[in-house]
Protein backbone atom coordinates (compact mmCIF):
# COMPACT_ATOMS: atom_id res chain seq x y z
CA UNK A 1 0.00 0.00 0.00
CA UNK A 2 1.33 3.29 -0.84
CA UNK A 3 0.00 7.05 0.53
CA UNK A 4 1.02 9.70 -1.37
CA UNK A 5 0.34 13.05 -0.11
CA UNK A 6 1.50 16.83 -1.38
CA UNK A 7 4.23 18.13 1.82
CA UNK A 8 4.79 21.83 2.56
CA UNK A 9 8.34 22.35 1.54
CA UNK A 10 10.55 25.54 2.22
CA UNK A 11 14.61 25.78 0.80
CA UNK A 12 16.80 28.15 1.52
CA UNK A 13 20.74 28.58 0.13
CA UNK A 14 22.66 28.52 3.38
CA UNK A 15 25.35 30.84 3.84
CA UNK A 16 27.67 28.93 6.30
CA UNK A 17 30.96 26.67 6.25
CA UNK A 18 30.63 23.14 4.81
CA UNK A 19 31.45 20.20 7.78
CA UNK A 20 32.35 16.64 8.16
CA UNK A 21 30.73 14.30 10.31
CA UNK A 22 31.99 11.12 11.99
CA UNK A 23 28.25 8.91 11.76
CA UNK A 24 25.08 9.01 10.68
CA UNK A 25 23.75 8.74 14.53
CA UNK A 26 21.05 11.06 16.14
CA UNK A 27 22.60 13.31 18.54
CA UNK A 28 21.07 15.66 20.87
CA UNK A 29 20.19 19.15 19.84
CA UNK A 30 19.86 22.40 21.98
CA UNK A 31 16.50 22.78 20.85
CA UNK A 32 14.65 20.12 22.22
CA UNK A 33 12.17 20.08 19.08
CA UNK A 34 14.31 18.25 17.20
CA UNK A 35 16.72 15.27 16.92
CA UNK A 36 20.02 16.19 15.00
CA UNK A 37 21.69 13.71 12.81
CA UNK A 38 24.90 14.37 11.06
CA UNK A 39 25.72 12.14 8.14
CA UNK A 40 29.67 10.87 6.76
CA UNK A 41 30.18 11.87 3.48
CA UNK A 42 31.39 9.39 1.06
CA UNK A 43 34.41 9.58 -0.98
CA UNK A 44 33.72 6.65 -3.40
CA UNK A 45 33.27 7.00 -7.04
CA UNK A 46 29.23 6.67 -7.23
CA UNK A 47 27.04 5.77 -10.56
CA UNK A 48 24.37 8.36 -10.99
CA UNK A 49 22.23 9.04 -13.69
CA UNK A 50 22.39 11.82 -16.16
CA UNK A 51 26.18 12.74 -15.27
CA UNK A 52 29.49 11.47 -15.94
CA UNK A 53 31.63 9.87 -18.12
CA UNK A 54 30.24 8.32 -21.05
CA UNK A 55 30.92 5.35 -23.08
CA UNK A 56 30.88 6.08 -27.33
CA UNK A 57 28.95 3.91 -29.69
CA UNK A 58 28.54 4.12 -33.33
CA UNK A 59 25.95 2.91 -35.79
CA UNK A 60 25.87 3.45 -39.55
CA UNK A 61 24.09 2.52 -42.82
CA UNK A 62 27.48 0.50 -43.25
CA UNK A 63 26.99 -1.80 -40.14
CA UNK A 64 24.26 -3.56 -38.38
CA UNK A 65 25.40 -2.70 -35.18
CA UNK A 66 22.64 -2.81 -32.06
CA UNK A 67 22.73 -2.09 -28.56
CA UNK A 68 20.94 -5.03 -25.86
CA UNK A 69 20.61 -5.21 -22.73
CA UNK A 70 23.64 -7.04 -21.82
CA UNK A 71 25.76 -4.26 -23.43
CA UNK A 72 24.29 -1.59 -21.95
CA UNK A 73 24.46 -3.29 -18.60
CA UNK A 74 28.21 -3.57 -19.16
CA UNK A 75 28.58 0.01 -19.37
CA UNK A 76 27.38 0.29 -16.12
CA UNK A 77 29.90 -2.68 -14.84
CA UNK A 78 32.63 0.11 -16.00
CA UNK A 79 30.96 3.03 -13.89
CA UNK A 80 29.24 4.74 -16.47
CA UNK A 81 25.24 5.76 -16.68
CA UNK A 82 25.37 7.19 -20.35
CA UNK A 83 26.34 6.39 -23.72
CA UNK A 84 26.73 8.86 -26.66
CA UNK A 85 24.91 7.21 -29.66
CA UNK A 86 25.75 8.60 -32.88
CA UNK A 87 23.85 7.23 -36.50
CA UNK A 88 25.57 7.73 -39.30
CA UNK A 89 22.83 7.83 -42.06
CA UNK A 90 25.63 7.95 -44.54
CA UNK A 91 22.68 6.21 -47.33
CA UNK A 92 20.15 8.27 -46.44
CA UNK A 93 21.55 11.82 -48.07
CA UNK A 94 18.73 12.59 -50.59
CA UNK A 95 16.19 9.84 -49.60
CA UNK A 96 13.83 8.87 -46.46
CA UNK A 97 15.54 7.12 -43.55
CA UNK A 98 14.65 3.13 -43.84
CA UNK A 99 12.22 1.29 -41.89
CA UNK A 100 15.34 -0.98 -40.93
CA UNK A 101 17.40 1.75 -39.77
CA UNK A 102 15.05 3.64 -37.45
CA UNK A 103 14.15 -0.04 -35.76
CA UNK A 104 17.69 -0.15 -35.19
CA UNK A 105 17.22 3.17 -32.97
CA UNK A 106 14.07 1.39 -31.36
CA UNK A 107 16.31 -1.38 -30.62
CA UNK A 108 18.71 0.32 -29.27
CA UNK A 109 16.03 3.15 -26.88
CA UNK A 110 14.57 -0.15 -25.70
CA UNK A 111 17.72 -1.59 -24.45
CA UNK A 112 18.93 1.71 -22.89
CA UNK A 113 16.17 1.43 -20.78
CA UNK A 114 15.81 -2.05 -19.93
CA UNK A 115 20.04 -1.64 -19.35
CA UNK A 116 19.75 1.02 -17.14
CA UNK A 117 21.56 3.45 -18.63
CA UNK A 118 20.76 7.03 -20.48
CA UNK A 119 22.32 8.60 -23.91
CA UNK A 120 23.84 11.60 -25.32
CA UNK A 121 21.83 11.17 -28.75
CA UNK A 122 23.28 12.92 -31.98
CA UNK A 123 22.93 12.41 -35.75
CA UNK A 124 25.12 13.01 -38.79
CA UNK A 125 25.63 11.85 -42.26
CA UNK A 126 29.36 11.35 -42.63
CA UNK A 127 32.20 10.17 -40.28
CA UNK A 128 35.27 11.86 -42.25
CA UNK A 129 36.47 14.60 -44.34
CA UNK A 130 37.16 12.23 -47.26
CA UNK A 131 32.89 11.37 -47.04
CA UNK A 132 31.45 13.87 -49.41
CA UNK A 133 29.01 15.48 -49.73
CA UNK A 134 29.44 15.85 -45.92
CA UNK A 135 25.73 16.33 -44.88
CA UNK A 136 22.05 16.29 -46.30
CA UNK A 137 20.16 19.37 -47.87
CA UNK A 138 18.08 21.41 -46.01
CA UNK A 139 14.55 19.82 -47.00
CA UNK A 140 15.99 16.05 -46.19
CA UNK A 141 18.02 17.06 -43.04
CA UNK A 142 14.11 18.66 -41.89
CA UNK A 143 12.21 15.30 -43.21
CA UNK A 144 14.54 13.08 -41.64
CA UNK A 145 13.87 14.74 -38.42
CA UNK A 146 10.11 14.41 -38.60
CA UNK A 147 10.75 11.09 -39.29
CA UNK A 148 12.58 10.62 -36.15
CA UNK A 149 10.12 12.56 -33.82
CA UNK A 150 8.15 9.73 -32.64
CA UNK A 151 11.18 8.06 -31.33
CA UNK A 152 12.46 10.98 -29.59
CA UNK A 153 8.91 11.23 -28.17
CA UNK A 154 8.23 7.70 -26.67
CA UNK A 155 11.99 7.10 -25.57
CA UNK A 156 12.83 10.54 -24.24
CA UNK A 157 13.15 9.13 -21.06
CA UNK A 158 16.68 7.46 -21.79
CA UNK A 159 17.45 10.62 -23.85
CA UNK A 160 20.00 12.94 -21.66
CA UNK A 161 20.41 15.44 -23.56
CA UNK A 162 20.63 15.76 -27.88
CA UNK A 163 23.46 17.23 -29.80
CA UNK A 164 22.41 18.84 -32.23
CA UNK A 165 24.59 17.32 -35.24
CA UNK A 166 22.75 16.47 -39.05
CA UNK A 167 25.23 19.44 -40.11
CA UNK A 168 29.15 18.98 -41.01
CA UNK A 169 30.86 15.89 -40.50
CA UNK A 170 30.40 13.96 -37.29
CA UNK A 171 27.38 16.32 -36.76
CA UNK A 172 29.90 18.94 -35.67
CA UNK A 173 28.46 21.94 -37.44
CA UNK A 174 31.63 22.81 -39.27
CA UNK A 175 32.58 21.24 -42.59
CA UNK A 176 29.59 21.36 -44.26
CA UNK A 177 28.25 20.64 -47.74
CA UNK A 178 24.66 22.48 -47.63
CA UNK A 179 24.77 24.86 -44.44
CA UNK A 180 27.38 27.42 -45.52
CA UNK A 181 31.08 26.93 -44.39
CA UNK A 182 31.51 30.61 -44.34
CA UNK A 183 29.08 32.54 -42.02
CA UNK A 184 29.10 36.08 -42.33
CA UNK A 185 25.73 37.24 -42.32
CA UNK A 186 22.39 36.47 -39.95
CA UNK A 187 21.02 34.93 -43.03
CA UNK A 188 23.76 32.71 -43.80
CA UNK A 189 23.40 30.97 -40.07
CA UNK A 190 19.37 30.95 -41.19
CA UNK A 191 19.59 27.45 -42.15
CA UNK A 192 21.29 26.04 -39.13
CA UNK A 193 18.45 27.85 -37.23
CA UNK A 194 15.95 26.14 -39.02
CA UNK A 195 17.34 22.38 -38.18
CA UNK A 196 17.42 23.94 -34.59
CA UNK A 197 14.08 25.01 -34.46
CA UNK A 198 12.76 21.48 -35.80
CA UNK A 199 14.36 19.65 -33.26
CA UNK A 200 13.22 22.10 -30.50
CA UNK A 201 9.69 21.41 -31.49
CA UNK A 202 10.40 17.59 -32.06
CA UNK A 203 12.55 16.87 -28.88
CA UNK A 204 10.15 17.41 -25.45
CA UNK A 205 10.69 20.64 -24.17
CA UNK A 206 12.19 19.03 -21.04
CA UNK A 207 15.31 18.10 -22.94
CA UNK A 208 17.65 19.93 -24.20
CA UNK A 209 19.73 20.64 -27.43
CA UNK A 210 23.95 21.28 -27.22
CA UNK A 211 25.37 23.36 -30.24
CA UNK A 212 28.87 22.83 -30.80
CA UNK A 213 30.28 26.34 -29.93
CA UNK A 214 28.97 29.34 -28.16
CA UNK A 215 28.55 31.14 -31.40
CA UNK A 216 25.88 29.29 -32.68
CA UNK A 217 23.86 30.15 -29.97
CA UNK A 218 24.78 34.06 -30.24
CA UNK A 219 24.26 33.72 -33.74
CA UNK A 220 21.20 31.63 -34.57
CA UNK A 221 19.35 33.65 -31.93
CA UNK A 222 20.77 37.23 -32.35
CA UNK A 223 22.04 37.32 -29.08
CA UNK A 224 24.65 39.98 -27.03
CA UNK A 225 26.90 38.37 -25.08
CA UNK A 226 25.60 39.91 -22.33
CA UNK A 227 21.92 37.88 -23.27
CA UNK A 228 22.80 35.21 -20.68
CA UNK A 229 20.19 32.96 -19.15
CA UNK A 230 19.45 33.99 -15.58
CA UNK A 231 17.79 32.25 -12.09
CA UNK A 232 14.62 33.93 -13.49
CA UNK A 233 14.59 32.12 -17.23
CA UNK A 234 16.62 29.33 -16.37
CA UNK A 235 14.97 25.53 -16.38
CA UNK A 236 11.27 27.07 -17.60
CA UNK A 237 11.30 25.24 -21.39
CA UNK A 238 11.99 28.70 -23.06
CA UNK A 239 14.17 27.67 -26.91
CA UNK A 240 17.04 29.73 -25.32
CA UNK A 241 16.82 27.64 -22.13
CA UNK A 242 16.98 24.45 -24.20
CA UNK A 243 19.77 25.32 -26.43
CA UNK A 244 22.88 24.32 -24.06
CA UNK A 245 26.43 23.24 -25.30
CA UNK A 246 29.40 20.68 -26.19
CA UNK A 247 32.93 20.81 -26.89
CA UNK A 248 34.89 17.94 -28.71
CA UNK A 249 37.66 19.52 -28.25
CA UNK A 250 38.08 20.05 -24.76
CA UNK A 251 41.51 21.47 -23.70
CA UNK A 252 43.35 20.88 -26.86
CA UNK A 253 44.40 24.41 -27.40
CA UNK A 254 43.91 28.28 -25.98
CA UNK A 255 40.86 28.11 -27.85
CA UNK A 256 39.61 25.02 -27.41
CA UNK A 257 40.15 24.41 -31.80
CA UNK A 258 37.85 27.23 -32.50
CA UNK A 259 35.64 26.37 -29.47
CA UNK A 260 35.57 29.78 -28.53
CA UNK A 261 36.71 33.05 -31.28
CA UNK A 262 36.78 35.88 -28.33
CA UNK A 263 37.29 35.86 -24.55
CA UNK A 264 33.83 36.89 -24.61
CA UNK A 265 32.10 33.85 -25.87
CA UNK A 266 34.43 32.00 -23.15
CA UNK A 267 32.57 34.29 -20.71
CA UNK A 268 29.36 34.23 -22.18
CA UNK A 269 29.51 29.78 -22.33
CA UNK A 270 30.66 29.84 -18.77
CA UNK A 271 27.55 31.74 -17.32
CA UNK A 272 25.24 30.05 -19.60
CA UNK A 273 26.47 26.30 -18.25
CA UNK A 274 25.45 27.78 -15.00
CA UNK A 275 21.74 26.13 -16.41
CA UNK A 276 22.18 24.31 -19.66
CA UNK A 277 24.18 21.02 -19.99
CA UNK A 278 28.20 21.03 -20.90
CA UNK A 279 29.61 18.27 -22.19
CA UNK A 280 31.54 16.35 -24.69
CA UNK A 281 35.42 15.20 -25.30
CA UNK A 282 38.96 15.96 -25.29
CA UNK A 283 40.69 15.86 -28.87
CA UNK A 284 44.38 15.55 -27.87
CA UNK A 285 46.74 16.45 -25.09
CA UNK A 286 48.68 20.10 -25.00
CA UNK A 287 49.40 22.72 -22.86
CA UNK A 288 45.61 23.43 -21.36
CA UNK A 289 45.36 19.47 -21.00
CA UNK A 290 46.69 19.33 -17.66
CA UNK A 291 45.19 18.03 -14.08
CA UNK A 292 44.75 21.36 -12.06
CA UNK A 293 43.47 23.52 -16.25
CA UNK A 294 41.35 20.66 -16.50
CA UNK A 295 39.70 20.96 -13.06
CA UNK A 296 39.42 24.50 -13.39
CA UNK A 297 37.52 24.99 -16.58
CA UNK A 298 35.33 22.07 -15.83
CA UNK A 299 34.49 23.74 -12.56
CA UNK A 300 34.05 27.46 -14.98
CA UNK A 301 32.13 25.83 -17.70
CA UNK A 302 29.70 23.45 -15.15
CA UNK A 303 30.69 19.97 -17.07
CA UNK A 304 28.60 16.97 -16.78
CA UNK A 305 29.75 14.80 -19.18
CA UNK A 306 32.60 13.39 -20.93
CA UNK A 307 33.89 10.82 -23.23
CA UNK A 308 35.62 7.95 -20.82
CA UNK A 309 37.68 6.74 -24.27
CA UNK A 310 39.04 9.57 -26.14
CA UNK A 311 41.36 11.19 -26.68
CA UNK A 312 43.48 8.55 -24.70
CA UNK A 313 46.94 10.60 -24.16
CA UNK A 314 44.46 13.03 -22.11
CA UNK A 315 43.03 11.11 -19.91
CA UNK A 316 45.96 8.90 -19.27
CA UNK A 317 47.85 12.15 -18.02
CA UNK A 318 44.84 12.70 -15.77
CA UNK A 319 45.21 9.07 -14.43
CA UNK A 320 48.62 9.44 -14.14
CA UNK A 321 49.01 12.99 -12.60
CA UNK A 322 45.84 12.09 -9.67
CA UNK A 323 43.00 14.13 -11.31
CA UNK A 324 41.09 11.38 -13.17
CA UNK A 325 39.38 10.36 -9.30
CA UNK A 326 38.46 13.71 -8.90
CA UNK A 327 37.01 13.70 -12.06
CA UNK A 328 35.32 11.00 -12.07
CA UNK A 329 33.02 12.22 -9.07
CA UNK A 330 32.07 15.62 -9.95
CA UNK A 331 31.42 15.05 -13.57
CA UNK A 332 27.70 16.90 -12.98
CA UNK A 333 25.89 16.35 -9.69
CA UNK A 334 27.44 15.07 -6.30
CA UNK A 335 25.05 15.34 -3.82
CA UNK A 336 25.83 14.85 -0.08
CA UNK A 337 23.48 15.51 2.98
CA UNK A 338 25.45 17.05 6.01
CA UNK A 339 22.88 17.15 8.67
CA UNK A 340 18.97 16.46 9.14
CA UNK A 341 17.04 17.39 12.11
CA UNK A 342 13.53 15.68 12.94
CA UNK A 343 10.96 16.14 15.33
CA UNK A 344 11.19 14.38 18.21
CA UNK A 345 8.02 12.17 19.70
CA UNK A 346 6.29 12.55 16.25
CA UNK A 347 2.40 11.89 16.53
CA UNK A 348 0.12 10.38 14.59
CA UNK A 349 -2.17 13.16 13.42
CA UNK A 350 0.13 16.10 13.85
CA UNK A 351 3.03 17.68 11.56
CA UNK A 352 6.24 16.20 10.85
CA UNK A 353 8.90 18.60 10.96
CA UNK A 354 12.47 17.66 8.90
CA UNK A 355 14.98 19.93 7.65
CA UNK A 356 17.85 18.97 5.90
CA UNK A 357 21.34 20.26 4.65
CA UNK A 358 22.24 19.39 1.20
CA UNK A 359 26.03 20.52 -0.63
CA UNK A 360 26.23 19.81 -4.44
CA UNK A 361 30.11 19.42 -4.66
CA UNK A 362 29.99 18.19 -7.96
CA UNK A 363 30.68 20.89 -11.39
CA UNK A 364 27.14 21.34 -12.26
CA UNK A 365 23.28 20.72 -10.76
CA UNK A 366 21.11 18.27 -12.04
CA UNK A 367 20.05 19.36 -15.24
CA UNK A 368 16.77 17.54 -16.38
CA UNK A 369 13.74 17.50 -13.96
CA UNK A 370 14.03 15.43 -11.33
CA UNK A 371 11.59 14.21 -8.51
CA UNK A 372 12.53 14.71 -4.76
CA UNK A 373 10.35 12.39 -2.12
CA UNK A 374 10.27 12.01 1.87
CA UNK A 375 9.11 8.17 1.85
CA UNK A 376 8.45 6.25 5.01
CA UNK A 377 8.60 2.91 5.13
CA UNK A 378 7.55 0.29 7.64
CA UNK A 379 9.62 -1.83 9.44
CA UNK A 380 7.36 -4.76 9.84
CA UNK A 381 6.36 -4.39 6.38
CA UNK A 382 8.37 -2.73 3.48
CA UNK A 383 5.19 -2.80 1.21
CA UNK A 384 3.46 -0.30 3.50
CA UNK A 385 4.53 3.03 2.38
CA UNK A 386 3.81 6.86 2.86
CA UNK A 387 4.82 8.95 0.84
CA UNK A 388 5.48 13.06 1.19
CA UNK A 389 5.38 14.24 -2.49
CA UNK A 390 7.58 17.56 -2.60
CA UNK A 391 7.88 20.70 -5.28
CA UNK A 392 11.60 20.67 -4.44
CA UNK A 393 13.51 21.20 -7.93
CA UNK A 394 17.08 19.77 -7.64
CA UNK A 395 18.16 21.67 -10.80
CA UNK A 396 18.65 24.20 -8.67
CA UNK A 397 21.49 23.24 -6.45
CA UNK A 398 23.90 24.90 -8.15
CA UNK A 399 27.56 23.60 -7.68
CA UNK A 400 29.45 24.93 -4.72
CA UNK A 401 26.23 25.68 -2.82
CA UNK A 402 24.68 24.43 0.30
CA UNK A 403 20.87 23.86 0.56
CA UNK A 404 18.82 23.91 3.35
CA UNK A 405 15.28 21.89 2.94
CA UNK A 406 12.03 22.04 5.46
CA UNK A 407 9.80 19.67 5.16
CA UNK A 408 6.41 19.19 6.79
CA UNK A 409 4.50 16.20 6.67
CA UNK A 410 0.78 15.57 8.58
CA UNK A 411 1.00 12.03 9.45
CA UNK A 412 -2.13 10.03 8.84
CA UNK A 413 -3.71 8.63 12.16
CA UNK A 414 -3.17 4.89 10.78
CA UNK A 415 0.61 5.59 11.37
CA UNK A 416 0.08 5.01 15.01
CA UNK A 417 2.27 2.63 17.10
CA UNK A 418 4.62 1.85 14.25
CA UNK A 419 8.38 1.91 13.16
CA UNK A 420 9.11 3.34 10.20
CA UNK A 421 12.28 4.09 8.11
CA UNK A 422 12.53 7.41 6.29
CA UNK A 423 14.11 7.86 2.77
CA UNK A 424 15.28 10.66 0.74
CA UNK A 425 13.86 9.66 -2.51
CA UNK A 426 15.01 11.34 -6.19
CA UNK A 427 13.29 9.29 -8.97
CA UNK A 428 13.05 10.01 -12.28
CA UNK A 429 9.74 11.82 -12.72
CA UNK A 430 9.31 9.52 -15.91
CA UNK A 431 6.78 6.85 -15.00
CA UNK A 432 8.59 4.07 -17.23
CA UNK A 433 11.52 4.78 -15.11
CA UNK A 434 10.22 6.43 -11.52
CA UNK A 435 10.69 2.65 -9.96
CA UNK A 436 13.69 2.04 -11.12
CA UNK A 437 17.16 2.32 -8.49
CA UNK A 438 19.18 2.57 -11.46
CA UNK A 439 17.81 5.89 -12.36
CA UNK A 440 17.61 7.52 -8.66
CA UNK A 441 19.54 9.54 -7.44
CA UNK A 442 22.50 8.11 -5.35
CA UNK A 443 23.70 10.58 -2.21
CA UNK A 444 27.37 10.63 -1.77
CA UNK A 445 26.93 9.44 1.69
CA UNK A 446 28.13 6.60 3.54
CA UNK A 447 25.25 3.97 4.74
CA UNK A 448 22.51 5.66 3.02
CA UNK A 449 21.55 4.09 0.05
CA UNK A 450 19.06 1.11 -0.50
CA UNK A 451 20.06 -0.85 -4.07
CA UNK A 452 17.04 -2.49 -4.04
CA UNK A 453 14.72 0.45 -4.13
CA UNK A 454 16.86 3.38 -4.80
CA UNK A 455 16.16 5.42 -1.88
CA UNK A 456 18.42 6.95 0.52
CA UNK A 457 17.69 6.46 4.66
CA UNK A 458 17.96 9.12 6.52
CA UNK A 459 16.25 8.61 9.58
CA UNK A 460 14.12 5.88 11.95
CA UNK A 461 11.63 6.17 14.18
CA UNK A 462 8.69 5.32 15.86
CA UNK A 463 5.46 7.54 16.02
CA UNK A 464 3.07 7.17 18.90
Amino acid sequence: MDRQIFCVVFISLLLVSIFSCNSNSPVSDDNDEFVKVNYVISDSAIINPERGFYSHYEFSTTNSNVLTPSIVKSVRGKGNSLLLTIYYLKDFKDKPISDEFLSRLETNMIALRDGGCKCVLRFAYSSSESEKPWDAPQDIVLNHIQQITPYLIEYSDVIYVMEAGFIGVWGEWYYTTHFNMTLTTPEDYSPRRAVLDALLLSLPRERMICVRTPKFKLKCFNLNYSDTLTLATAFNQSDLSRIACHNDCFLASSNDVGTFSNSQERAFWEAETKYVVMGGETCGLSSYSGCDNAVLQMEKCHWSYLNSDYHPSVLNGWKTNGCIDEITKRLGYRLSLTEGKFSKNPEAGKDFEVKLKIKNTGFASPMNPRNVELIFVSKSDSSKKFICQTNIDPRFWFAGGQYEINIKYSLPLEMKGNEYNVYLNFPDPKPTLANRPEFSIHLANNNVWDNNSGYNKIYSLKIN
